[in-house]
């Protein structure tokens, strides 16, 4: 299970390579805006952010995943940076309003620092709030459900939000130090050496600096995670045999089969709630008589009901997979009191109550698999497959039981629930949005 939280040395290569790119991207936006005639400034912003496009489209392709989130917000800031730009200056020419030189393209001087740095905080800043609605990581984490979001594999997950929240600060500190500059030192006579230092400079250096500290940073990550054999490399996972992790999750009546001691090697912890039928094969792929052999010798009970839960591959290589199944037992949990595997009979209620208030004293995979259950299972209860809500009634809450898991025919390996969960009539906007998404997707299909 170990091998499942281990991150692959090109993901820490990648993830300074998508700093690189981004900071590029914003140095080029400002430099080529200052030294190009100032009306193309938004021509070149929209030609970088074009390239920035081609670059995260072709990283979503890789086969070597790093967190994208911090290139989309980058590419966000400078698409509404160069829509900003246009806009007012539209509303000048059209004279809804007098704006001062520096914001008009086509008089000199043009200090496009003025908008793109505070565009910029405040783009990278919604980002940051709404990413774990925006389809890359939604994506994202449905790759990574094997393992390791707060183990080794999360420092991928830790690292992105570090480099948002210092996008964030960067951008705000640089705004307020090139406004504060702008509105008490500024003389609107000529551009002097000390404007072009602040109002260009300054920010190509700050992010000069920004793009070091995190080399830095990387490095010594880099060498953390070997020295704390975190880390596999491309060669050992060439080399590394073909391994399919089985996690059970045996159920009678309204009841689950728990240990509390149980290790978590994701969180580190030596004794959490989880469910005690874990087993690896030294295989890829297993078949289903073979799943339940396994199961009926874990739990001594062979006339259970063997029920495919839902199952990954890690997103980096296709040797290892983690399946997981329920097994339905007949009866009452007094005809089981123990079983050959040590653990105890826990009311899925009471799961469902430390699920809710107390989800650090359960296993990681325990929690997302949970997760999951209860998000198809209530979805499915509350919205069509169109997203639309079944009832009028916008406070209905539903609720649900291993009874009903047992008897319901939804395939539990699709994301379609998990989709319409994120995207639902209750969402602002709803049937603009879904018009759109609906026009983009037979785009797709024709180029295609």
């Amino acid at each position: 299970m170990k091998d499942l939280g281990k991150i692959n040395s090109s993901q820490v290569y990648g993830l300074w390579k998508n700093l690189t790119v981004c900071l590029l991207a914003v140095v080029a936006t400002l430099v080529f805006s200052k030294l190009l005639p100032y009306y193309l400034s938004p021509v070149v912003a929209l030609l970088i952010a074009a390239g920035l496009y081609v670059y995260i489209y072709n990283e979503r392709l890789s086969t070597i995943k790093s967190c994208i989130i911090p290139s989309v917000a980058i590419l966000y800031g400078i698409v509404v940076y160069a829509f900003v730009t246009i806009i007012l200056n539209l509303m000048h020419i059209w004279g809804l309003f007098e704006m001062p030189h520096e914001f008009i393209f086509f008089t000199d001087p043009f200090i496009p620092a003025l908008i793109l740095n505070p565009i910029s905080c405040v783009v990278i800043a919604i980002t940051y709030f709404q990413r774990r609605k925006m389809r890359a990581c939604i994506d994202c984490r449905s790759r990574r459900s094997l393992g390791g979001q707060r183990g080794a594999g999360g420092v991928l997950n830790q690292e992105a939000h570090l480099q948002l929240k210092n996008f964030i600060i960067m951008a705000a500190v640089l705004s307020l130090a090139v406004w504060a500059y702008y509105q008490f030192s500024y003389i609107n006579v000529n551009v002097n050496a000390r404007d072009n230092y602040v109002f260009t400079w300054l920010t190509v250096i700050g992010v000069a600096l920004d793009w070091l500290y995190f080399s830095w940073r990387y490095y010594n990550l880099y060498l953390d995670l070997k020295e704390n054999n975190e880390l596999i490399t491309p060669d050992e996972l060439r080399d590394m045999t073909a391994k399919t992790y089985l996690r059970f999750y045996v159920v009678c009546g309204n009841n689950l089969y728990l240990t509390q001691e149980a290790y978590d090697p994701n969180s580190g912890r030596e004794k959490v709630i989880d469910t005690p039928f874990f087993t690896k094969q030294t295989m890829n792929g297993i078949y289903g008589e073979d799943v339940k052999k396994v199961i009926e010798r874990m739990t001594g009970v062979g006339n259970g009901e063997l029920k495919f839960f839902y199952g990954r591959k890690s997103p980096d290589d296709d040797k290892h997979s983690l399946l997981r199944y329920f097994y339905f037992l007949d009866g009452d949990i007094s005809d089981y009191p123990e079983l050959e595997t040590a653990g105890q009979w826990v009311p899925f209620d009471k799961v469902k109550y430390l699920y809710s208030n107390m989800p650090n004293m359960m296993a990681e995979l325990a929690v997302y698999d949970i997760t999951r259950l209860a998000t198809i299972m209530l979805t499915e209860k509350i919205f069509d497959e169109e997203g639309k809500r079944k009832s009028g009634i916008r406070s209905y809450s539903p609720s649900f039981n291993l009874l009903e898991v047992r008897k319901s025919k939804i395939d539990f390996q699709d994301d379609k629930w998990i989709q319409i969960s994120l995207f639902n009539s209750d969402t602002p906007l709803f049937k603009l949005k879904k018009w759109w998404r609906d026009r983009i997707q037979k785009s797709h299909k024709k180029l295609g």
